[in-house]
């Protein structure tokens, strides 16, 4: 098998997902490929074996179909994200919800990446923190990164207590994030993005970490 067949570019093969802004659409089609991934439709006779709901099954499907395989440059925060999306057995209780795996980490972490009860995108390790409330938000957020990287004249990123004194009272939420945890905010020239997921994670307000990209034109 040469190297075309095992990694397929996402404008080669497979439709960009729906939901993603014209930005997100052409990060993902220039930067993004897909690779093989056997998804999950195998385990649902197991899974229900095990006391997993159906419901809770055909969401980890529904992802599958439309992620699965898809891998993105990593993103600056979390260790670069998930290597590629893939769903895994969901685990969970009525009582609290259900969460299945969004993807496997690029490096050993204390969490993993996860899809929750609502479709949030976030991490999970004792503490479930959605970062974004689709998995929609965090290719919007990765995509964006690319962006100010690109475009920015400067670069400023602060960490622990000066996260909360950034001044953003005259900025904008950037709504297509969907950001819970983590969030982007606009300004007139200027992009902030605030990464709040690992402090609230793992009880470390010093992992609070905010981004500035500064000299943007419109």
């Amino acid at each position: 098998m040469n190297k075309v067949d095992e990694v397929n570019r996402v404008t080669i093969r497979g439709k960009i997902p729906d939901g993603l802004t014209r930005r997100a659409q052409h990060f993902v089609r220039i930067h993004g490929y897909r690779i093989s991934d056997p998804g999950v439709e195998q385990h649902r006779a197991r899974w229900l074996e095990h006391g997993i709901p159906a419901a809770e099954i055909d969401r980890a499907v529904a992802y599958q179909k439309i992620w699965g395989g898809i891998a993105l440059p990593p993103s600056p925060h979390y260790d670069g994200g998930p290597s590629s999306f893939s769903a895994d057995v969901p685990e969970g209780a009525e009582a609290e919800g259900w969460w299945f795996g969004a993807g496997l980490q690029r490096t050993a972490l204390p969490y993993a990446f996860m899809i929750g009860p609502e479709g949030e995108f976030g991490i999970h390790a004792s503490t479930w923190v959605p970062l974004h409330e689709s998995i929609e938000g965090w290719v919007e957020s990765v995509a964006l990164v690319d962006h100010a990287r690109r475009c920015a004249r400067t670069i400023t990123t602060v960490t622990g207590e000066a996260v909360e004194a950034l001044q953003l009272d005259d900025f904008e939420p950037v709504l297509e994030v969907a950001g819970r945890a983590d969030t982007w905010w606009r300004g007139a020239d200027s992009l902030v993005a605030v990464y709040r997921g690992e402090a609230e994670c793992m009880l470390a307000p010093q992992c609070r970490t905010a981004t500035v990209y500064s000299g943007l034109d419109e």
